[in-house]
């Protein structure tokens, strides 16, 4: 999966039941519910993913440097 994966740190997936508030200070850029999901008809599936806005942000801006300066 691609939170395991090379996306590890910035994709994320959770099945436990969460709300909000627990996801104030992840550094993810998006973190998919798998229980909040649901498949509307055979063709149309609604997905979930929680962030915290400033702080995910935060990180990748971060990251973005770091990979800035070690390509300089």
């Amino acid at each position: 999966s691609a939170s395991e994966g090379k996306l590890k740190g910035i994709i994320g997936y959770v099945e436990e039941d969460l709300v909000s508030t627990d996801f104030v200070g992840d550094s993810r850029s998006s973190i998919f519910d798998a229980k909040a999901g649901i498949a509307l008809n055979d063709n149309f599936v609604k997905l979930v993913a929680w962030y915290d806005n400033e702080w995910g942000y935060s990180n990748r801006v971060i990251d973005l440097i770091r990979h800035m300066a070690k390509t300089q």
